[in-house]
Protein backbone atom coordinates (compact mmCIF):
# COMPACT_ATOMS: atom_id res chain seq x y z
CA UNK A 1 0.00 0.00 0.00
CA UNK A 2 1.78 3.56 -0.92
CA UNK A 3 2.45 5.84 2.20
CA UNK A 4 2.09 9.43 1.78
CA UNK A 5 3.89 12.02 4.06
CA UNK A 6 2.83 13.67 6.56
CA UNK A 7 3.05 16.93 4.36
CA UNK A 8 1.38 15.85 1.72
CA UNK A 9 -1.69 14.82 4.24
CA UNK A 10 -1.40 18.12 5.89
CA UNK A 11 -1.73 20.11 2.75
CA UNK A 12 -4.13 17.82 1.63
CA UNK A 13 -6.69 18.52 4.94
CA UNK A 14 -5.79 22.47 4.50
CA UNK A 15 -7.25 22.46 0.76
CA UNK A 16 -10.02 20.50 2.00
CA UNK A 17 -10.63 22.95 5.09
CA UNK A 18 -10.97 26.06 2.30
CA UNK A 19 -13.85 23.84 0.54
CA UNK A 20 -12.00 22.46 -2.07
CA UNK A 21 -13.49 19.04 -3.45
CA UNK A 22 -11.71 15.96 -2.99
CA UNK A 23 -11.44 15.15 -6.20
CA UNK A 24 -9.50 18.53 -7.00
CA UNK A 25 -7.28 18.02 -4.23
CA UNK A 26 -6.25 14.64 -4.99
CA UNK A 27 -5.16 15.54 -8.92
CA UNK A 28 -3.20 18.64 -7.19
CA UNK A 29 -1.35 16.54 -4.81
CA UNK A 30 -1.41 13.15 -6.78
CA UNK A 31 -3.32 11.09 -4.35
CA UNK A 32 -5.72 8.87 -4.98
CA UNK A 33 -9.65 10.07 -4.30
CA UNK A 34 -10.14 7.44 -1.89
CA UNK A 35 -7.17 8.47 0.25
CA UNK A 36 -8.04 11.78 0.51
CA UNK A 37 -11.43 10.85 1.37
CA UNK A 38 -10.41 9.27 4.19
CA UNK A 39 -8.24 11.57 5.26
CA UNK A 40 -11.32 14.20 5.09
CA UNK A 41 -13.18 11.70 7.09
CA UNK A 42 -10.03 11.48 9.76
CA UNK A 43 -10.03 15.30 10.17
CA UNK A 44 -13.63 15.12 10.74
CA UNK A 45 -13.75 12.94 13.61
CA UNK A 46 -10.41 14.98 15.05
CA UNK A 47 -12.63 18.36 15.26
CA UNK A 48 -15.67 16.58 15.97
CA UNK A 49 -17.45 17.55 13.55
CA UNK A 50 -20.32 15.90 11.70
CA UNK A 51 -20.81 15.35 8.43
CA UNK A 52 -24.09 16.77 6.74
CA UNK A 53 -24.51 16.17 3.38
CA UNK A 54 -25.48 19.33 1.01
CA UNK A 55 -28.62 19.54 -0.14
CA UNK A 56 -30.80 21.79 -2.64
CA UNK A 57 -33.93 20.42 -0.48
CA UNK A 58 -36.13 23.92 -1.09
CA UNK A 59 -37.93 23.43 2.42
CA UNK A 60 -34.49 23.05 3.86
CA UNK A 61 -32.62 25.87 2.39
CA UNK A 62 -35.91 28.07 0.80
CA UNK A 63 -34.62 28.12 -2.47
CA UNK A 64 -37.27 29.06 -5.12
CA UNK A 65 -38.24 25.44 -7.05
CA UNK A 66 -40.49 24.32 -9.98
CA UNK A 67 -44.06 24.24 -8.65
CA UNK A 68 -45.49 22.94 -11.69
CA UNK A 69 -43.38 19.91 -11.59
CA UNK A 70 -43.93 19.53 -7.93
CA UNK A 71 -47.60 19.64 -8.50
CA UNK A 72 -47.33 16.82 -10.81
CA UNK A 73 -44.90 14.51 -8.73
CA UNK A 74 -47.19 15.02 -5.67
CA UNK A 75 -50.10 13.32 -7.90
CA UNK A 76 -47.56 10.53 -8.63
CA UNK A 77 -47.02 10.45 -5.37
CA UNK A 78 -50.27 9.98 -3.53
CA UNK A 79 -51.15 7.45 -6.21
CA UNK A 80 -48.35 5.03 -6.85
CA UNK A 81 -45.43 6.61 -5.08
CA UNK A 82 -43.83 6.18 -1.76
CA UNK A 83 -40.73 7.00 0.14
CA UNK A 84 -38.50 4.85 1.85
CA UNK A 85 -36.70 6.61 5.16
CA UNK A 86 -34.48 4.47 6.89
CA UNK A 87 -31.23 5.11 8.62
CA UNK A 88 -28.92 4.43 5.70
CA UNK A 89 -31.04 4.16 3.01
CA UNK A 90 -33.69 7.35 1.88
CA UNK A 91 -35.60 7.71 -1.51
CA UNK A 92 -38.56 8.25 -3.36
CA UNK A 93 -40.09 5.48 -5.61
CA UNK A 94 -42.93 6.10 -8.15
CA UNK A 95 -43.67 2.92 -10.05
CA UNK A 96 -44.53 2.91 -13.44
CA UNK A 97 -46.19 0.47 -16.09
CA UNK A 98 -42.67 -0.54 -18.12
CA UNK A 99 -44.24 0.09 -21.12
CA UNK A 100 -44.95 4.12 -20.41
CA UNK A 101 -42.22 5.05 -21.47
CA UNK A 102 -43.11 8.49 -21.78
CA UNK A 103 -44.36 8.47 -18.06
CA UNK A 104 -41.46 6.72 -16.96
CA UNK A 105 -39.10 9.44 -18.20
CA UNK A 106 -42.21 12.63 -17.18
CA UNK A 107 -41.61 11.04 -13.32
CA UNK A 108 -37.62 11.48 -13.35
CA UNK A 109 -37.83 14.68 -15.21
CA UNK A 110 -40.12 15.92 -12.09
CA UNK A 111 -37.88 14.56 -9.76
CA UNK A 112 -35.20 16.30 -11.38
CA UNK A 113 -36.99 19.65 -11.46
CA UNK A 114 -37.98 19.71 -7.70
CA UNK A 115 -34.52 18.56 -6.98
CA UNK A 116 -31.59 18.52 -9.29
CA UNK A 117 -28.77 17.76 -7.01
CA UNK A 118 -29.90 14.22 -6.05
CA UNK A 119 -29.38 11.35 -7.91
CA UNK A 120 -32.35 9.78 -10.38
CA UNK A 121 -32.25 6.24 -11.13
CA UNK A 122 -34.27 3.50 -12.32
CA UNK A 123 -34.77 -0.38 -11.36
CA UNK A 124 -36.66 -2.78 -13.55
CA UNK A 125 -38.91 -5.14 -12.22
CA UNK A 126 -41.59 -8.04 -14.12
CA UNK A 127 -43.86 -5.73 -15.73
CA UNK A 128 -43.22 -2.02 -14.23
CA UNK A 129 -40.19 0.65 -13.64
CA UNK A 130 -39.01 2.56 -10.43
CA UNK A 131 -38.36 5.69 -10.40
CA UNK A 132 -36.38 6.52 -7.59
CA UNK A 133 -34.62 9.65 -6.43
CA UNK A 134 -32.24 9.00 -3.63
CA UNK A 135 -32.21 11.73 -0.56
CA UNK A 136 -33.54 12.18 2.69
CA UNK A 137 -35.10 15.60 1.70
CA UNK A 138 -37.86 13.78 -0.19
CA UNK A 139 -39.91 13.61 3.20
CA UNK A 140 -39.44 16.97 4.13
CA UNK A 141 -41.33 17.30 0.16
CA UNK A 142 -44.21 14.77 1.09
CA UNK A 143 -45.11 16.16 5.16
CA UNK A 144 -47.99 12.79 3.87
CA UNK A 145 -44.94 10.25 4.27
CA UNK A 146 -45.68 8.29 7.15
CA UNK A 147 -45.86 4.30 8.59
CA UNK A 148 -48.50 2.17 6.55
CA UNK A 149 -50.36 2.42 3.75
CA UNK A 150 -51.83 5.67 2.45
CA UNK A 151 -55.56 4.62 2.57
CA UNK A 152 -54.90 3.71 6.56
CA UNK A 153 -53.71 7.09 7.59
CA UNK A 154 -55.27 10.66 7.35
CA UNK A 155 -53.61 12.62 3.81
CA UNK A 156 -54.31 16.18 4.14
CA UNK A 157 -52.30 18.84 2.32
CA UNK A 158 -50.17 21.53 4.24
CA UNK A 159 -50.96 24.91 3.38
CA UNK A 160 -48.10 25.81 0.85
CA UNK A 161 -48.72 22.08 -0.82
CA UNK A 162 -52.37 23.33 -1.61
CA UNK A 163 -51.44 26.84 -2.79
CA UNK A 164 -49.51 25.19 -5.44
CA UNK A 165 -52.32 22.82 -6.14
CA UNK A 166 -54.57 25.70 -6.51
CA UNK A 167 -52.14 27.44 -8.61
CA UNK A 168 -51.12 24.69 -10.78
CA UNK A 169 -54.55 22.12 -10.72
CA UNK A 170 -54.14 20.73 -13.77
CA UNK A 171 -50.71 19.35 -12.82
CA UNK A 172 -51.52 17.97 -10.09
CA UNK A 173 -54.76 15.95 -11.94
CA UNK A 174 -52.33 14.75 -14.72
CA UNK A 175 -50.26 13.24 -12.27
CA UNK A 176 -53.05 11.57 -10.08
CA UNK A 177 -54.40 10.11 -13.33
CA UNK A 178 -50.55 8.95 -14.58
CA UNK A 179 -50.53 7.03 -11.12
CA UNK A 180 -53.87 5.48 -10.42
CA UNK A 181 -56.11 6.46 -13.57
CA UNK A 182 -56.86 5.71 -17.17
CA UNK A 183 -58.76 6.95 -20.51
CA UNK A 184 -60.29 3.89 -22.24
CA UNK A 185 -63.35 3.48 -24.55
CA UNK A 186 -66.80 2.87 -23.72
CA UNK A 187 -69.42 1.54 -25.53
CA UNK A 188 -73.30 1.10 -25.64
CA UNK A 189 -76.33 0.28 -28.08
CA UNK A 190 -78.98 2.32 -28.94
CA UNK A 191 -82.32 1.06 -30.82
CA UNK A 192 -82.41 4.09 -33.33
CA UNK A 193 -85.85 3.60 -36.33
CA UNK A 194 -86.22 0.16 -34.95
CA UNK A 195 -82.09 -0.94 -35.54
CA UNK A 196 -79.92 -1.49 -32.65
CA UNK A 197 -76.84 0.89 -33.27
CA UNK A 198 -73.17 0.89 -31.15
CA UNK A 199 -71.97 4.09 -29.69
CA UNK A 200 -68.31 4.58 -28.56
CA UNK A 201 -67.16 7.18 -26.21
CA UNK A 202 -64.24 8.00 -24.13
CA UNK A 203 -64.14 8.35 -20.61
CA UNK A 204 -61.58 8.54 -17.64
CA UNK A 205 -60.98 6.81 -14.49
CA UNK A 206 -59.68 7.66 -11.21
CA UNK A 207 -59.26 4.26 -8.93
CA UNK A 208 -57.95 5.11 -5.55
CA UNK A 209 -58.83 3.43 -2.30
CA UNK A 210 -57.97 6.33 0.18
CA UNK A 211 -61.00 9.00 0.64
CA UNK A 212 -59.03 11.77 1.63
CA UNK A 213 -56.46 10.97 -2.30
CA UNK A 214 -60.03 10.35 -4.01
CA UNK A 215 -61.77 13.87 -2.66
CA UNK A 216 -58.63 15.63 -3.22
CA UNK A 217 -58.60 14.43 -6.86
CA UNK A 218 -62.53 15.16 -6.89
CA UNK A 219 -61.89 18.76 -4.95
CA UNK A 220 -59.92 20.04 -7.85
CA UNK A 221 -61.77 18.50 -10.49
CA UNK A 222 -64.89 20.38 -8.88
CA UNK A 223 -62.40 23.56 -8.92
CA UNK A 224 -61.39 23.31 -12.73
CA UNK A 225 -65.57 22.98 -13.71
CA UNK A 226 -64.84 18.95 -14.52
CA UNK A 227 -68.25 16.91 -13.98
CA UNK A 228 -67.20 13.60 -12.38
CA UNK A 229 -69.62 10.83 -10.63
CA UNK A 230 -68.55 7.92 -8.49
CA UNK A 231 -68.87 4.37 -10.27
CA UNK A 232 -69.25 2.00 -7.33
CA UNK A 233 -68.37 -1.84 -8.06
CA UNK A 234 -68.64 -4.90 -5.80
CA UNK A 235 -70.35 -1.92 -3.03
CA UNK A 236 -66.50 -0.03 -2.96
CA UNK A 237 -66.65 3.52 -3.72
CA UNK A 238 -63.06 3.72 -5.11
CA UNK A 239 -63.61 4.65 -9.03
CA UNK A 240 -64.43 8.14 -9.91
CA UNK A 241 -65.96 8.56 -13.65
CA UNK A 242 -65.42 11.53 -15.74
CA UNK A 243 -67.65 10.66 -19.05
CA UNK A 244 -69.44 14.10 -19.79
CA UNK A 245 -68.12 14.68 -23.20
CA UNK A 246 -67.25 18.66 -22.38
CA UNK A 247 -65.37 17.55 -18.90
CA UNK A 248 -63.75 14.58 -21.14
CA UNK A 249 -62.37 17.27 -23.86
CA UNK A 250 -61.24 19.03 -20.99
CA UNK A 251 -59.13 16.00 -19.73
CA UNK A 252 -58.02 15.44 -23.36
CA UNK A 253 -56.61 19.21 -23.27
CA UNK A 254 -54.70 18.98 -20.32
CA UNK A 255 -53.99 15.18 -19.21
CA UNK A 256 -54.30 12.93 -22.03
CA UNK A 257 -53.94 9.09 -22.37
CA UNK A 258 -50.41 7.49 -20.73
CA UNK A 259 -47.71 6.56 -22.60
Amino acid sequence: METHSPSIRAQAVSLMRQGIPNRIVAERLNVPRGTVGWWRSEDRKARGETYEKPTDCPRCTGRPFDVAAYAYLLGLYLGDGHIVSKRKQHHLSVFCNETQTGLIAAAAEAMHRVMPQPKVGQRHKTGCVEVKSYTKHWACMFPQHGPGKKHERVIALEPWQQAIVDAHPWEFIRGLIHSDGCRLTNWTTRVVKGERKRYEYPRYFFTNVSDDIRRLYTDTLDSLGVEWTHCTRNGNPYNISVAKKASVALLDAHVGPKY
